[in-house]
């Protein structure tokens, strides 16, 4: 990889990684509200939860670990592989939200949060360099 596009990633990587250790963090000192939103099927949401917030603070810490890139990119793989795998409770929150008399947070809310999920993922590949799409030719 070329020394210019490293460089072009390296903050975009620091602000990924310090997301994941905050919610992280969050997921490991407050985690009732990540708890209530957990699916049904999912089996012992609070050990989920409890696991789910050390996976965000080891993928953030991949991320920004300097000794090896192969460590880097799994980080990538892994924190992209870990927001597919939320999806499901972010969807259960807004379906909780919404079924609440208020509406909760309600749509403008959770659309953007239900759309961004995507480009969380693109964002792990891309910021890890686990991943790479081809550039335009001009």
């Amino acid at each position: 990889m070329k020394r210019g596009s490293a460089l072009r990633r390296y903050i975009p990587r620091w602000l990924l990684a310090f997301f994941y250790l905050a919610a992280g963090i969050l997921h490991l000192v407050l985690p009732a509200p990540f708890v209530s939103i957990v699916p049904g099927w999912v089996p012992a949401p609070a050990t989920t939860v409890s696991l789910t917030g050390m996976a965000e603070i080891l993928g953030a810490a991949g991320l920004l670990q300097p000794f090896s890139n192969g460590l880097r990119k799994a980080a990538g793989w892994g924190l992209a592989a870990y927001a597919l795998c939320v999806w499901p409770a972010n969807v259960q929150h807004m379906l909780i939200d919404l079924a609440k008399p208020g509406h909760g947070l309600g749509l403008a809310y959770h659309i953007p949060r239900l759309a961004l999920q995507p480009v969380l993922i693109w964002w792990a590949l891309w910021a890890s360099e686990a991943a790479h799409w081809p550039r335009r030719r001009h």
